[in-house]
């Protein structure tokens, strides 16, 4: 495995954890409640994750296709790419940001549920960036509507990023439900 895939797999490794104990720490019965009306619950988080990784997926299983049939070379960089990534402007939670309409929740997922759906996503993920391991995926360049063109390795830090973002609103969610 390309060291920069082997970076990025340890470093969403690593969010979902982070994630994953933000979850645990709040109570079973009240992760499906809202802590405001117009607020998510630690359900609703989890699914609106599970949205935008399965989006994330698609769109790179496509990009490295399209990449491989046009030719696309190999990765011979093997510096980090954490280190060129700005993941405080993703995890900043000081300037709110409005989700995409199709990366809304909608479903009404009970956390396990929800859950499972953003485990199928990240599996989607995995799968789609080890499909390219090797090719050069700091040249397939995809707009983002908050941070600008990343190439797909950017994309994929994005993931862990925007989960440790919604880490802390579980973290946040949690505070406001047990006053």
């Amino acid at each position: 495995m390309h060291a920069r895939i082997r970076e990025l797999l340890r470093y969403l490794d690593d969010t979902g954890a982070d994630l994953r104990a933000a979850v645990d720490a709040v109570p079973p019965p009240l992760r499906s409640r809202k802590p405001a009306a117009d607020r998510w619950s630690v359900a609703e988080v989890l699914e609106h994750l599970s949205l935008v990784e399965q989006r994330i997926a698609n769109m790179a299983a496509a990009q490295i296709q399209a990449g491989r049939t046009g030719g696309l070379g190999p990765d011979t960089n093997t510096v980090g790419t954490l280190e060129s990534f700005d993941a405080h402007r993703v995890v900043d939670r000081s300037r709110r940001l409005i989700a995409a309409e199709a990366t809304l929740p909608h479903q009404g997922l009970d956390e396990p549920a929800a859950w499972a759906a953003l485990v199928e996503a990240r599996d989607a993920v995995r799968t789609a960036i080890l499909g390219g391991d090797g090719l050069n995926l700091g040249e397939l360049v995809i707009p983002h509507s908050v941070m600008g063109h990343m190439n797909l390795y950017h994309w994929v830090a994005f993931i862990g990023a925007h989960e440790l973002r919604h880490a802390a609103q579980i973290r946040e969610i949690a505070a406001q439900l047990s006053t």
